[in-house]
């Protein structure tokens, strides 16, 4: 962890880990995406550009839809005509192999998308007059595919010449897989790793996403099944041999993410709300071109809608928040995912965006701009709030305890007694050699004013009983004689403290006027207490809280 952020609430982690989680990639037939370089290849495919027309291009399409349509029904693979709207990844999950050897296609979704095509424009005399590309909505085909080294994985063709391609990949599906292969135990929910056995050893499977050989695990991945599973349906061997069609593949959108795993969710809810309620405000236009790495506002053409600038807060469902800072067609934000994991990402939705270049060789220097963009981002979040997190001591003294078979009752410090108890312990904890039940009578009977008949050594018994199940005091070995730990000593002497000192006299006259309470000259402590209550209701006006 090389962020502030992470590395102040470490001690509260369990693990921690890095990873690439959504890639895609486009995958592009290169001489077919101009004028010539098609009516070239149409001419290397069928010996010559004479039935190149609007009319061939239809009937090529619906070849592809035949196809695939047949090969499911032979192969007995479920296919699904989507309709506009519908969540693909919703439908694909009923259908996951629940055979974990299985390699190949097991489901193909049908549904429309736009898409550039090629419009053919002939003369009177039949001959092209112009060829270009028009957008339309055509039939894309989803292979949703289980492959050995990178699980779940889709591929999306599109019908219609020259048959681009769209590559899903999700980088947690490979960490998996390989997790499992050096027999390492974890618990994932979807695309998330909620509980490790080794941290360390799972973030560096994940740092592999990172290296250089990660270029050529993805080049392999779309070979293996672009031609086998894809485009088999639009042109067969012979045919993808004599036009010499070759896929080439460029980086379209990449989500890096930085995952921390906390031992507990009620800490983990306290830090993520400090960080909503308290960062939004600070983070203006120069603060966002800082942590994006800009000079100036992300640039639109003419035409085009404004790109995103700002801060915001969303709410997809009713149990999950997401702080987003959007800048063009860069994301960050932060969010939990379940009950244990905070997670920070950064998506950039078109890496055109990062000017570093599209090809799939610049998947290491893209991967390096996401790290900086996600490590300033939490830099910032850093600089701006540091939660105070609360460990939950105070709200475990009112529960009972269960010691053995024994239910013990729990510690109230606004009962007087509780706080007289509590106090005489304070008072015998420095004792060399601990102290006794009969020490701890006589010490409450002084602090009391009480006699001995008032508070006998049997109470004591029971209130120290109350101490030892909450870890407030410890018994000496082989002795009746107890100790208090230095961490129990801390947390006793800060609630009464904080009771006596500050709480009780802050709100004794917090609800009356401010110039009501000074007296004729008053001490520097007064002083001390006048600015605490005029601050206070500076912030419970800020809340909304009726002072």
């Amino acid at each position: 962890m090389v962020d502030e952020f992470s590395q102040y609430y470490a001690e509260l982690l369990t693990g921690a880990y890095d990873c690439v989680d959504r890639i895609v990639l486009n995958g592009y037939f290169r001489l077919a995406h101009s004028p010539g370089g098609f009516r070239t290849w149409w001419r290397t495919l069928k010996g010559s550009d004479a039935d190149l027309d609007n009319a061939h291009l239809m009937r090529m399409a619906g070849r592809v839809s035949r196809r695939v349509r047949a090969y499911a029904q032979a192969a007995q693979i479920p296919l699904i005509d989507c309709g506009p709207g519908e969540r693909k990844d919703e439908l694909a999950q009923p259908y996951l192999p629940a055979d974990p050897t299985f390699v190949g296609v097991f489901l193909i979704l049908v549904g429309r998308a736009p898409a550039p095509v090629w419009d053919v424009k002939l003369s009177t005399q039949g001959k092209i007059r112009e060829l270009a590309h028009k957008p339309a909505y055509v039939n894309h085909y989803a292979f949703h595919i289980m492959d050995p080294e990178w699980g779940h994985v889709i591929f999306k063709l599109c019908g219609h010449p020259p048959f681009a391609l769209q590559i899903i990949i999700n980088g947690h599906e490979y960490v998996a897989r390989h997790a499992q292969q050096e027999q390492l135990s974890f618990t994932k929910e979807a695309n998330c790793f909620t509980m490790v056995a080794d941290g360390a050893q799972l973030a560096r499977i994940a740092d592999t996403l990172c290296s250089e050989n990660t270029v050529g695990h993805l080049s392999q991945l779309c070979d293996r099944w672009a031609y086998s599973a894809c485009l088999c349906f639009a042109l067969d061997l012979a045919e993808q041999q004599q036009s010499g069609f070759h896929y080439d593949y460029s980086l379209y959108q990449v989500e890096y993410s930085r995952n921390l795993l906390f031992a507990s969710g009620h800490t983990l809810d306290q830090v993520f709300q400090g960080v909503v309620d308290r960062t939004r405000g600070p983070l203006d236009l120069k603060t966002l071109k800082t942590i994006f790495g800009r000079r100036t506002r992300p640039h639109r053409r003419a035409r085009q809608p404004r790109p995103r600038v700002e801060a915001v807060l969303e709410t997809p469902t009713y149990n999950l928040t997401v702080f987003k800072l959007h800048f063009g067609k860069l994301t960050a934000k932060i969010y939990t995912k379940g009950e244990h994991v905070l997670r920070s990402e950064v998506i950039v939705h078109n890496v055109q965006a990062l000017a570093a270049g599209r090809a799939l060789a610049q998947f290491g220097p893209v991967i390096a701009r996401l790290q900086a963009i996600l490590n300033r981002f939490l830099q910032a979040l850093h600089c701006i709030d540091r939660a105070c997190i609360d460990d939950g001591v105070l709200e475990t003294w009112l529960t009972p305890t269960q010691v053995g078979q024994t239910r013990i009752g729990g510690i109230d410090p606004n009962k007087v007694r509780t706080r007289t108890a509590m106090q005489a312990v304070i008072a015998l904890a420095a004792a060399p050699d601990g102290f006794r039940l009969a020490d701890l009578a006589q010490q409450v009977c002084a602090l009391a004013g009480q006699s001995a008949t008032d508070y006998t050594v049997r109470q004591a018994a029971y209130d120290l009983k109350k101490f030892r199940a909450k870890n407030l005091v410890t018994k000496v070995a082989r002795s009746r004689r107890y100790t208090v730990p230095v961490t129990a000593l801390r947390t006793m002497m800060a609630s009464l403290v904080l009771r006596a000192k500050v709480i009780r006299p802050v709100l004794a006259n917090l609800g009356k006027p401010v110039e009501k309470l000074k007296p004729g000259e008053p001490s520097d402590l007064d002083e001390h207490y006048l600015r605490m209550q005029a601050d206070l209701r500076n912030l419970f006006q800020a809340v909304g809280i009726a002072a």
